[in-house]
């Protein structure tokens, strides 16, 4: 209803909405009962960064990066600089003065870095000689400098200095960045994770790896993930770089009457890409086209999934409290639930997909009527559902007991709060203010 309130439009993408993921108004596991709209961007909003347990910032296709209170919803400072849209922002935290200081550092398609001080609004810092776009960016604090990715590979240190760069030739370039032990660096690029070390301040390629897209994750000391947009997730050790586990995901194609809505046709399973993972160093969720797929790492096997999870492609997934967010316009969260029923039925061949190298996925009989033979299988149920954009969630921030941030393509940012905390927080202020104005 809230979508209809603030201007909605149909969900985006060709997947027709399903019935069976409607929850409806009645929620009782879904704390997030009030939200607040931020206005300011005029453009795509695609970053959200945290500062402090206070502050965070925003950043998108208008240029702008907006600096934000995430108890009062006020916008603390516009940060006007970059010409073109936002392609990278992180934080930087370092030591000045003997206290920590946190900083911003954005990428633009005008080929600039800038570094921020959140605290004043000012561009501290600045870097326009750029050969290409950088499209990620990553912080190491043990050797305190940190590397931007496009086209090429630069390291530099606080004060902005080039220490070193590599230039990779690829068309898509470094589109994700992880930090491993032993002060190496995993890159992913088109085709290929290259991983680097530093040694005595320059860095080279010590291997490359065949048939990887476009994410990267680090879970562990001793392990990381990568996945693919061809659904291949890999396990790798971040010791030797050898492959612990490999999974190919693929989805059978959406059927087109409810009879045959989860029959599996080997003939037409169709390969998605894994937009997004996250982890919490046990359990990995990966955004598999409109679909969640959990996987547990130590044991190597399924523990849930769900093949249409929203109306179109997740865009970002977080573990700790399960959610994701979709090119729909929804925020969901999830519960892992025994499976006394299958979620949705499928054959006992249907798990074939997520074998090992070399398993065959074909079936070959009619799909069993019967759960699925799966140690620890898990149900993934619908428990709350966030409608408040009008255009597709491009990720969201977590503030714990402060609430939940998400941005969009509809210029706006949304804070999802829980309404009965906010409820006693209000009482409580003015029984405050009742006191100090001597009236109990």
């Amino acid at each position: 209803m809230l979508r209809w309130i603030l201007g909605g439009r149909e969900a985006q993408g060709t997947v027709e909405k399903s019935a069976a993921l409607f929850i409806g108004e009645e929620q009782p596991k879904n704390c997030f009962t009030e939200m607040q709209v931020l206005k300011g961007h005029f453009d795509i909003v695609r970053f959200l960064v945290q500062i402090d347990d206070l502050r965070f910032a925003s950043a998108g296709d208008d240029g702008l990066v907006l600096i934000w209170n995430v108890e009062t919803g006020d916008c603390l400072f516009a940060l006007r600089g970059h010409t073109q849209q936002i392609t990278a922002m992180t934080s930087y935290t370092f030591i000045r003065g003997g206290n920590a200081h946190t900083a911003l550092l954005t990428a633009s398609s005008d080929r600039t870095l800038s570094l921020w001080d959140p605290d004043s609004g000012n561009r501290v810092q600045n870097i326009s000689d750029l050969q290409s776009s950088v499209k990620c960016l990553l912080v190491l604090v043990r050797l305190d400098v940190w590397l931007s990715g496009g086209n090429e590979l630069c390291v530099w240190n606080r004060d902005f200095e080039l220490q070193c760069k590599t230039v990779h030739h690829s068309d898509a370039g470094i589109s994700t960045m992880v930090e491993l032990p032993k002060n190496f660096i995993a890159a992913a690029m088109d085709k290929e994770i290259v991983l680097m070390h530093t040694l005595r301040s320059f860095w080279f390629v010590l291997s490359l790896f065949c048939c990887v897209y476009c994410w990267l994750l680090l879970f562990s000391d001793g392990l990381f993930a990568s996945g693919s947009h061809i659904g291949e997730l890999i396990i790798w050790d971040s010791v030797d770089w050898t492959i612990k586990s490999y999974e190919h995901i693929l989805w059978e194609e959406p059927a087109r009457d409810s009879q045959s809505e989860f029959r599996l046709n080997p003939q037409k399973q169709i390969e998605r890409s894994i937009q997004h993972m996250s982890s919490d160093g046990e359990y990995i969720v990966a955004a598999v086209g409109s679909g969640l797929y959990v996987y547990n790492v130590l044991t190597k096997s399924v523990v849930a999934y769900r093949r249409i999870a929203h109306d179109s492609n997740v865009l970002h997934t977080v573990l700790q409290r399960l959610m994701s967010c979709s090119e729909d316009g929804s925020v969901r969260m999830w519960e892992l639930q025994d499976l006394p029923l299958p979620a949705e039925p499928a054959s006992s061949g249907f798990f074939g997909m997520f074998g090992t190298f070399g398993r065959s996925s074909k079936q070959t009989g009619p799909p069993a009527k019967k759960i699925p033979e799966v140690p620890g299988l898990r149900s993934l149920e619908l428990i709350g559902d966030l409608i408040g954009h009008s255009g597709a969630v491009q990720m969201f921030l977590s503030f714990k007991e402060k609430g939940l941030v998400t941005c969009s393509t509809d210029h706006l940012l949304i804070i999802w709060k829980d309404g009965e905390l906010q409820s006693q927080l209000r009482s409580l202020a003015v029984f405050q203010k009742l006191e100090e104005n001597q009236e109990l």
